[in-house]
């Protein structure tokens, strides 16, 4: 008999069936599973194949209740079309390869409601602890979870008494944005992004206000947009291109690649030349900021690094909980020049 059973309403194989098969102890077959290498090999061989032909698979979450840890980690990242999140679940990815440590990814599509669902989903698996890239949103199931006792590292989000948290530096990212256009001699600049109810957007503006005010004579228009999409770039564009060209902003920066991309698009098409005309620098160095017609100077996030450290992080609480202090690890972003604001 190969594979696993028919579909017949049978109950799936547990250990004790694996043991039954393979003529051997039970205490045989849980070495082999978490000791492999204290059981003789034939032994060892004849309950792998029995494990092979009754298509037995271990319970991890039953085995974490009886030996009072697990070997896995969730992540619920906000948003796994945007490569920002995917490369910071690499990085997470890679460090808990280090420690034998599987992660388990959720993607809440920036819906509170699936952000929370995933977190309980979490929690009733018992995984070891939980990294969390949250919306910009009240984070109660996070914080019920943790008094629970769950470990919860916050990714591209501040921690607090009771977490660990990893975030960039949001206000340096919009000071470089702004002091790039400024020192390619733009004095009208336009920040646009939104909505500022989001904390990074509100940041990444306080920065660029402050590049501003450094420079005599330069001036900042803040544009509020509904969002940060490539459909908002569109409307934004399009807002721009209207104008006479003395009312233009000379440099724009836009609060997200995307933004940018779709802004870039609808001005050209409406003759306007970037960055002859406005010079773009976008947020986030993925890849609108590459694949645009033009490609776009964008302030880049060390995504893969932010993802190790929370990553290290969590594994420190979970390893050695009594030792942990709970605090938030500040990354500086980088600026990445491109065509769009002619400074390659």
């Amino acid at each position: 008999m190969t594979g696993s059973f028919p579909d017949t309403g049978r109950p799936r194989p547990v250990m004790a069936d694996v043991a039954r098969h393979a003529g051997v102890a039970l205490g045989t077959v849980s070495n082999v599973l978490n000791n492999p290498q204290i059981v003789a090999h034939e032994t060892r061989e004849r309950v792998l194949k029995a494990i092979d032909e009754l298509g037995f698979v271990r319970n991890n979450a039953a085995r974490s209740l009886v030996t009072g840890r697990a070997d896995t980690v969730g992540f619920v990242i906000v948003d796994v079309g945007n490569s920002f999140f995917v490369e910071m679940a690499r990085g997470v990815e890679e460090e808990l390869d280090e420690h034998d440590i599987r992660l388990l990814l959720a993607n809440s599509d920036v819906d509170l409601a699936k952000q929370d669902s995933y977190i309980g989903v979490f929690e009733e698996a018992k995984v070891a602890g939980i990294l969390l890239a949250p919306l910009d949103a009240p984070l109660d199931a996070a914080r019920a979870a943790r008094h629970r006792g769950m470990p919860v590292v916050h990714v591209n989000w501040p921690g607090d008494e009771d977490s660990c948290g990893v975030v960039v530096d949001e206000e340096l990212g919009g000071y470089l944005a702004a002091r790039h256009l400024l020192d390619q001699g733009l004095r009208r600049l336009a920040f646009a992004g939104g909505p500022f109810s989001l904390s990074a957007i509100a940041q990444r503006h306080t920065g660029a206000r402050r590049a501003v005010a450094e420079v005599d004579g330069a001036d900042l228009e803040t544009i509020e947009t509904h969002s940060i999409t490539v459909r908002g770039g569109y409307a934004l564009g399009e807002q721009l291109s209207s104008r006479p060209a003395a009312e233009r902003p000379e440099g724009l920066v836009s609060a997200s690649d995307a933004l940018a991309a779709g802004a870039i698009q609808t001005l050209q098409l409406a003759g306007v030349r970037v960055p002859a005309d406005i010079a773009v620098v976008g947020y986030d160095n993925n890849h609108f900021a590459q694949d645009s017609s033009v490609p776009i100077t964008s302030v880049g996030q060390p995504g893969h690094e932010m993802g190790r450290i929370a990553a290290q992080v969590l594994y420190e609480e979970i390893s050695s909980p009594a030792e942990h202090r709970h605090r938030t690890i500040t990354l500086t972003p980088t600026l990445f020049p491109r065509t769009s604001s002619a400074a390659v």
